[in-house]
Order: C-alpha cells, then sequence, then structure tokens
C-alpha cells in the first residue's frame, strides 16, 4: 500500500456524517460516496476528508 491508497478496512468505522449511512468505496474518483446522503468525500492522501464542507454534492 501506497502513502495514497486508501485501506478499505476504515469503511468498516466510517459511516456518512449527513445521513449516519453506510459509504461505498469510489476507487476512481478517490472519494467514500454516502447514496443516503447524496454526497461523496474526497479523500486525499490516503485520508477521508468527512467535512461536509468539503463534501461533493452527487445526484
Amino acid at each position: 500500500m501506497t502513502n495514497t491508497d486508501f485501506d478499505r478496512r476504515m469503511l468498516d468505522g466510517l459511516v456518512c456524517p449527513v445521513s449516519q449511512g453506510p459509504l461505498s468505496y469510489d476507487a476512481e474518483k478517490q472519494e467514500l460516496v454516502s447514496k443516503a446522503g447524496k454526497v461523496a468525500f474526497p479523500i486525499r492522501d490516503g485520508i477521508p476528508i468527512m467535512l461536509i464542507d468539503e463534501a461533493r454534492q452527487i445526484d
């Protein structure tokens, strides 16, 4: 694992701060996606940025 890879085991302990629901990992976009919250959180240098202000709105 390089310093920019996301450790998928982290998904077990993370929930969406908007919906409190589960997150899925989008490796291509390097984001954690909350379908229920309709937001995507960026992953930078392998660290998920779980701030609502940093989230991207999705449809």
